[in-house]
């Protein structure tokens, strides 16, 4: 094989990759904007209490202490039992979907069947309440 075959088998490599690679990149795009439309009905109903912003954490500051919508007349914070699964990860959707920020680290399952999702890195909201029908009913 002289060094002119050699040069051209791997020109014609090169293209084949890079012919690879965008045809990937292109699939994958096209999938992200399709997908982009479709209905989530988590995040569409999360909107039962007004969405807001989150209170960014600041080394220092004292952390707000409002509440919007129902709180469970029961809750006690640090009660109840932590979730995972499918469930929690819809709860986990809603109240992302309404309070963007922060980070999610427990899902908590409350004695009356709503969940508690605890955000943090955030100095409010610290609970978004979430309804047994994964909408967001209530944050403090």
């Amino acid at each position: 094989m002289t060094l002119e075959n050699k040069i051209l088998g791997r020109r014609k490599f090169t293209a084949l990759i890079a012919t690879g690679a965008t045809t990937a990149a292109l699939a994958f795009g096209g999938y992200a904007i399709a997908d982009s439309g479709s209905s989530n009905s988590v995040s569409s109903s999360a909107t039962a209490v007004t969405a807001g912003k989150v209170i960014p954490f600041k080394r220092g500051e004292k952390g707000s202490s409002k509440t919007i919508g129902q709180i469970p007349a029961s809750w006690t914070a640090g009660s109840d039992t932590v979730v995972t699964g499918e469930a929690a990860n819809k709860a986990k959707a809603a109240a992302t979907a309404a309070y963007k920020g922060g980070k999610v680290n427990r899902v908590v399952l409350l004695s009356n069947g709503e969940y508690n999702v605890h955000i943090i890195g955030v100095n409010w909201p610290h609970h978004v309440f979430v309804s047994k029908n994964f909408t967001v009913v209530g944050v403090e």
